[in-house]
């Protein structure tokens, strides 16, 4: 009889930016109460996920990804293994992390791999219900549940309770990212350490063209000014995008990564080449609606 045939899978995980980020206090269990719009983009990782005999191994070339129970990916997998009712660690299976979205950069990419992770280890692993991966993305991290689903969405809570919105009119995406990262912890230490000493700055609104409440969608991220004070560089970024033709343009998520949005890819195209000096790095991507992020994040067999 030949042996069974081995199967593998390639998910991609796609990045996402913050349309608009407000931090509302301090929850009883320590997180932050946040309100957030999520918008998925083109930019993605992808992972190559195997069934392999053996000890459940991670693999990834990028300098700074732990390939221990310390990544989402690993974590994943262990949660959903628990969550299928399977003993002990997950084994038989290998998983290989290949990196586009830069660490570090508010983009999601950790917690955009361990939602992928989840999709395809339920193939592999004999299936599982979408309401047991959302169980299991919402006890890995607070932004995992809104890459299983993509799109434009609201998040709340810690920002793992997602809401579907009207999807973000198709815009171009221009991402500078600055050649320094801004872990989760220091962005919200420095907004705690801010808040207490009773710093403010006043804000540009820059209302986005969606039938969503005006307060939702105004291009406002709570971290940025504490980033930007010992980052000023931040600000200098956004500035040249807003120069460049972009209709708005805000630090992601807790940084450092900062973008624009424009509305056609010519005058994307043009933002680049000044934004790529003393260090920086430009990319050019788009917006992806909930249909093509269900569609391109559906992971497919390899031949």
């Amino acid at each position: 009889m030949p042996p069974a045939k081995r199967l593998t899978l390639t998910a991609r995980a796609h990045a996402k930016v913050n349309l608009d980020l407000r931090v509302l206090g301090t929850r009883p269990d320590g997180y932050h109460e946040l309100r957030t719009v999520f918008q998925a983009i083109d930019l993605h990782d992808s992972l190559v996920c195997a069934d392999r005999a053996g000890p459940f191994t991670l693999k990834c070339r990028t300098p700074g990804v732990p390939l221990d129970d310390t990544n989402l990916v690993w974590r994943a997998a262990a949660a959903l293994w628990k969550a299928l009712g399977r003993p002990g660690e997950p084994r038989d299976t290998a998983i290989a992390i290949n990196k586009a979205i830069p660490v570090e950069s508010g983009l999601g990419g950790g917690s955009a791999d361990a939602a992928a992770a989840l999709q395809a280890l339920a193939r592999l692993w004999g299936g599982a219900p979408i309401t047991l991966l959302r169980e299991v993305a919402s006890g890995i991290g607070a932004d995992v549940p809104f890459f299983l689903a993509g799109g434009t969405a609201l998040g709340l809570g810690r920002g793992e309770e997602i809401y579907p919105l009207v999807d973000l009119p198709p815009h171009w995406v221009v991402i500078v990212l600055p050649p320094f990262g801004v872990s989760t912890a220091e962005a919200y230490a420095w907004y705690d350490e801010d808040r207490a000493a009773g710093l403010r700055e006043p804000r540009e609104l820059q209302v986005l063209p969606v039938p969503w409440p005006t307060r939702a969608a105004q291009m406002i991220n709570d971290l940025e000014p504490p980033v930007l004070r010992r980052h000023p560089e931040i600000g200098t970024l956004r500035t040249v995008l807003k120069d460049g033709g972009a209709v708005a343009a805000a630090m992601s998520g807790s940084g450092s990564a900062v973008f624009g949005l424009f509305r056609g890819r010519a005058a994307a195209s043009r933002a680049l080449r000044p934004l790529s000096k003393g260090g920086s790095r430009a990319l050019l991507t788009r917006t992806l609606t909930r249909a093509e992020h269900e569609r391109r994040a559906r992971p497919v067999a390899r031949r």
